[in-house]
C-alpha cells in the first residue's frame, strides 16, 4: 500500500480547492431538473413496471445519478487533498471504493432501464426506425465496455490513481476505443442509455438519457478534470 502521505497533494488541501467548480455543478442541476421534468412529465401518470409508477422510477434515475456524482466529487477530493479513505481503510480503500461506487453505478442503468419499461411505447418513433438506431449506438458502447475491461481495467476506471501511486505513472490508454477518445467512458459509453430508451420507445427514458449524458459532463469538467489537471499536469486527457 502506498503511504498516504505520497498520495495527496498540498495544493488540493484546502476548502476552496474541495469545492472547485461545484457552484457550476449546482447551477446545472438546477437547469437540468427542471428541463428534464418538463420533457417527459406529460408520459409519467399511467406507466408502471413491478408496481412501481413512471414518476417514481424517474424521479429515483435522477436521484441515483445525481447521489453517485455526488458523492463522487466528495470522495475524490477527500482522497486528493487527505487520503482520507486510504487513513481510514488502510489497504482496503479500493475494495470499500468499490462497494461505494459500483452498486451506485449499476443501478444508474438498472434505473434506466426500468423507467423505459414502465413508459414503452411513448416516444412517436417507427420501431423500423427506433431499433437500427439503437443498435448503432449500443455498438461503441458495448466496445466500450469491453475495452475498459480489456485494456483499462475496472480499478483504474474507478479513478485508482486517487488511490494508487501506479495509476498515476501510467500512460494514457490508446488501445481499444480509447485510440479514438481518451474519455471514451464518457463520450461511448453513456449511449447504452439511449439504446435502451429506444428499444422500449420510451421518451421519459430518452429524457433521462439526455440528463444522465449531460450530466456525467458536467461530473467530468466540475470534478474530474481539475482533479487530473493536479494528478497529471504534464497530460492533456479530454
Amino acid at each position: 500500500m502506498d503511504h498516504p502521505e505520497k498520495l495527496f497533494y498540498p495544493k488540493a488541501r484546502t476548502i476552496s480547492a474541495f469545492f472547485y467548480r461545484q457552484e457550476w455543478h449546482l447551477f446545472s442541476l438546477i437547469v437540468l431538473i427542471p428541463l428534464a421534468c418538463q420533457l417527459a412529465s406529460a408520459y409519467l401518470h399511467e406507466g408502471v413496471w413491478l408496481g412501481i409508477s413512471a414518476s417514481k422510477w424517474f424521479w429515483a434515475s435522477m436521484a441515483i445519478s445525481i447521489i453517485h456524482q455526488v458523492i463522487v466529487w466528495i470522495i475524490f477530493r477527500l482522497q486528493l487533498g487527505w487520503a482520507c479513505l486510504t487513513k481510514v481503510f488502510g489497504n482496503a480503500d479500493l475494495m470499500v471504493w468499490g462497494f461505494l461506487f459500483l452498486p451506485l453505478f449499476l443501478s444508474r442503468f438498472v434505473s434506466q432501464a426500468a423507467l423505459a419499461r414502465a413508459t414503452q411505447n411513448t416516444l412517436p418513433l417507427p420501431k423500423i426506425l427506433a431499433l437500427p438506431i439503437a443498435l448503432i449506438l449500443s455498438i461503441p458502447s458495448l466496445y466500450t465496455i469491453y475495452s475498459v475491461f480489456r485494456y483499462f481495467g475496472l480499478t483504474r476506471a474507478m479513478v485508482g490513481d486517487h488511490f494508487r501511486l501506479r495509476y498515476r505513472r501510467m500512460p494514457l490508454e490508446n488501445r481499444g476505443i480509447f485510440r479514438y477518445s481518451n474519455n471514451a467512458m464518457y463520450t461511448f459509453g453513456f449511449l447504452l442509455l439511449w439504446s435502451i430508451a429506444l428499444i422500449n420507445l420510451s421518451l421519459p427514458a430518452l429524457v433521462m438519457a439526455f440528463f444522465q449524458h449531460i450530466y456525467i459532463w458536467v461530473h467530468y469538467w466540475c470534478t474530474e478534470k481539475p482533479d487530473m489537471d493536479i494528478i497529471f499536469p504534464e497530460k492533456k486527457p479530454i
